[in-house]
């Protein structure tokens, strides 16, 4: 018999839904629309035989994100998808049978990656009223601790954390020798950030991604922000080509056009404060989640309504199953079009679920 990783023979996973390019996806905090097509086209004209037969060259995209956020080269390196900063950065800083504090629920692959590397996972639970105590936070925090992890927002609930707060739990690490992730996948929707502590701390990581409001989830492209020694450090455990071409070049387009971006940012403010005003008009009770994406408590079931919103609507949103959120259906938020199209179907269906 052939030797399997303990860890990895004994990760449970569960892999996103397939066959979802039919449906208006709001289950993924994706935009539903995509960049506009005018965009599309013009960065697709550049995409040559010849550019595709060259290894992906990151640097030149490298300095102009650094540029934008108002770092250095030093400061940064593009990954194939945040995620993959994700296990870069616990591969690197983590170590087996030692801590990794996360709160929970929250985006499923620290854990999962706590499992496939062997570290233990803490997770600190949320408060009955879907706040976060940074107390309890503070407390998990011990001298086996070597990865203390704050999304910021959080996803699925969409909590943020405060300057104090940030800077006791950085103050608690560097005292047991930990580093701090935070993770920015929601920023432009959630515009307080944290990059000055990445870029003047010397345990403070941040990650980035071009899959939420840049819309480009399907080139999988993010960046790991922070002082010069960890970037060395992600670096050395990175692949050599890992964030591809097309990937960086998309991206390099996109910050080629701030103008596009702050178009992004207002369509979607508009999109959600829409939805949430209709909602609430119709006797909904929501929850803003700081991302692009809300909760709605439906008037049914809630798993219920996601499964006739898919199949007769073919209409895709989150359904939870756990005690805290069975409750809620977490909605996407995109364009007032976009959010039109979604509430007709989900009125409808909710009424006589």
């Amino acid at each position: 018999m052939y030797y399997v990783d303990e860890h990895i023979k004994n990760t449970n996973r569960v892999f996103p839904q397939q066959g979802r390019y039919d449906y208006l996806r709001y289950d993924m905090n994706e935009n539903p629309e995509g960049l506009p097509k005018e965009f599309v086209d013009s960065v697709l004209k550049e995409i040559t035989p010849e550019f595709l037969s060259i290894y992906p060259e990151p640097d030149r995209f490298l300095n102009k994100y650094a540029a934008y956020i108002g770092a250095s080269y030093e400061n940064v390196v593009a990954v194939n998808g945040s995620d993959m900063g994700i296990r870069y950065l616990l591969e690197t800083f983590g170590e087996k049978g030692k801590d990794v504090v996360t709160v929970a629920p929250s985006f499923e692959m620290y854990w999962v990656n706590c499992s496939i590397l062997g570290l233990h996972h803490v997770p600190v639970a949320y408060e009955p009223d879907m706040t976060i105590s940074i107390d309890k936070i503070l407390d998990a925090i011990t001298e086996n601790t070597r990865i203390v992890v704050l999304l910021n927002p959080n996803n699925p609930i969409g909590n943020v954390y405060t300057e104090d707060e940030l800077e006791k739990v950085i103050e608690k690490t560097k005292k047991v020798g930990a580093i701090v992730i935070i993770d920015e996948a929601y920023h432009y929707f959630y515009p307080n950030t944290f990059l000055k502590y990445a870029l003047n701390e010397e345990n403070v990581v941040l990650l980035r991604t071009f899959s939420k409001l840049f819309s480009i989830a399907a080139c999988r492209l993010g960046v790991v922000i922070s002082n010069p020694q960890i970037i060395h450090y992600v670096k050395n455990a990175k692949l050599t080509f890992d964030a591809n071409a097309i990937a960086l070049l998309f991206a390099e387009r996109i910050l080629d056009h701030p103008e596009m971006i702050e178009q992004l940012i207002e369509t979607e403010k508009e999109g959600k404060a829409y939805t949430l005003t209709e909602l609430t008009k119709h006797g909904y009770e929501t929850r803003d989640c700081r991302g692009n994406f809300i909760f709605v408590t439906p008037k049914h079931q809630a798993t219920e309504v996601a499964q006739k919103l898919e199949t007769e609507k073919k209409i895709l949103v989150k359904s939870y199953g756990n005690e805290m959120l069975k409750k809620y259906l977490r909605i996407s938020v995109g364009s007032k079009d976009a959010m039109e199209r979604f509430l007709t179907a989900f009125f409808e269906i909710d009424e006589r679920a």
